[in-house]
């Protein structure tokens, strides 16, 4: 077994449970929120503490959130949720970029104007090993991204900053990617040449793509494919979404599969009343009161099952 930490404690590989990889608790902007939200503290958090205990009333009992600089992390509050329900949170570290690194990192670094040691690593690792800030809460696991755009130069440091955190911490990743363009494929290409362990790799969002070539590639490198976007079926549809991690199952690549929504207690990024119409299912509920019977009427056992919410989530930390 693995000690991981959470943000009420440390507990046991063994206890993690029925684990989604993919979850937000939260999703906004602080300066934003500063100066131009209406924002109600309490009832946000109120909310979020309903909505997570009827994840765990669904059969739920951990959620790994790779919210991280770029998507408004802020422990503080996550805490104040995590005291309040029977639900295990896992936070993570790391950059959400697309493009250029924040500005608090742009000008320092090995060759910069301020000629330090990679900046990026070391914080990732403080957080790893000492705590966030002065929450006392560590990460659990690191989180980077690579979208359309490619490996731009501040996409590419960010990676391998969180690949050289995981060699010395031995910390798993979670990867934001887009499958339509394979950048899966370069991230686990830029992370292996910074020595990281592609088993301990979640290529995030492959669930986007039914392309089976693409995806059993990524599997036969080692990574778990996140399945992970159950509820946007306007990216896939939701039929195409099931579809494809049965036929991985038939295929042999059940300890392969991960799986989520990326869902959230609140997301800035979209109206809630636009969002609701467009999206409806995109909650904490939809996996265990859709997909996971789609599934089953599939063909996919309940052994297989456990194996994609219990097995491979703690395999991945262990």
């Amino acid at each position: 077994m693995t000690s991981i930490p959470t943000a009420t404690g440390t507990i046991e590989s063994s206890d993690l449970g029925r684990t989604l990889v993919h979850e937000h608790v939260f999703v906004v902007n602080e300066e934003y929120r500063e100066n131009y939200e209406d924002w109600d503290e309490e009832q946000k958090v109120a909310d979020a503490v309903r909505d997570l205990r009827e994840l765990k009333s669904l059969g739920m009992d951990s959620i790994m959130d790779p919210t991280v600089l770029g998507l408004g992390r802020y422990i503080p509050r996550i805490q104040r949720i995590a005291e309040q329900v029977d639900l295990n949170i896992l936070v993570a570290t790391g950059v959400y970029t697309y493009n250029e690194i924040p500005f608090q990192f742009h000008y320092s670094g090995p060759g910069l104007l301020f000629d330090v040691p990679e900046p990026l690593t070391e914080l990732f690792v403080k957080d790893l090993t000492e705590g966030i800030a002065d929450t006392g809460v560590r990460a659990a696991f690191l989180k980077c991204a690579i979208e359309e755009q490619g490996l731009t130069p501040g996409v590419e440091r960010v990676m391998r900053a969180v690949g050289q955190a995981h060699v010395r911490t031995g910390a798993p990743i979670t990867v934001h990617t887009n499958p339509h363009t394979g950048s899966g494929l370069v991230a686990q290409k830029v992370l292996a040449e910074e020595g990281v362990d592609l088993r301990k790799v979640v290529i995030g969002h492959s669930g986007d793509s039914v392309d089976l070539d693409y995806l059993t590639q990524l599997a036969d490198a080692g990574s778990l494919l996140g399945m992970d976007r159950f509820g946007l079926d306007v990216l896939l549809p939701f039929e195409q979404r099931v579809e494809t991690i049965a036929e991985l199952v038939r295929r042999g690549y059940v300890e392969s599969v991960v799986i989520a929504h990326d869902a959230s207690c609140f997301i800035d990024w979209f109206d809630p009343e636009a969002k609701a119409q467009v999206v409806p299912n995109w909650n904490y509920r939809h996996i265990s009161q859709d997909v996971l019977p789609a599934l089953r009427e599939r063909g996919v056992s309940d052994a297989d099952l456990e194996t994609i919410l219990v097995h491979n989530p703690r395999r991945h930390f262990e």
